[in-house]
């Protein structure tokens, strides 16, 4: 099992919001996930992004690999983490 760790989006139309969580690389988007790692708020100025970082290193140990998405919100916000992501 290939994990992802990916947004999965929610909120009204017109106004998102999303959750990065972990889940395997097959589950749908918004479909089942194994834990949230942290949130996504792009309506804010500036955009809100907040990450549980010993959830994020937890899941990352254990070979999670982060979207392109993601790997560059963690990177614009400076988490602790590698943000390689691998296809």
């Amino acid at each position: 099992m290939a994990l992802r760790i990916r947004l999965a989006r929610y909120g009204a139309k017109k106004r998102p919001y999303y959750r990065l969580v972990v889940t395997n690389n097959e589950s749908p988007r918004d479909g089942k996930f194994l834990e949230i790692v942290g949130t996504y708020d792009p309506n804010q100025d500036p955009a809100a992004v907040t990450v549980k970082e010993e959830l994020l290193a937890l899941w990352l140990g254990r070979g999670a690999t982060p979207t392109d998405t993601v790997a560059s919100l963690l990177k614009r916000r400076g988490a602790s983490a590698p943000v390689a992501a691998a296809d």
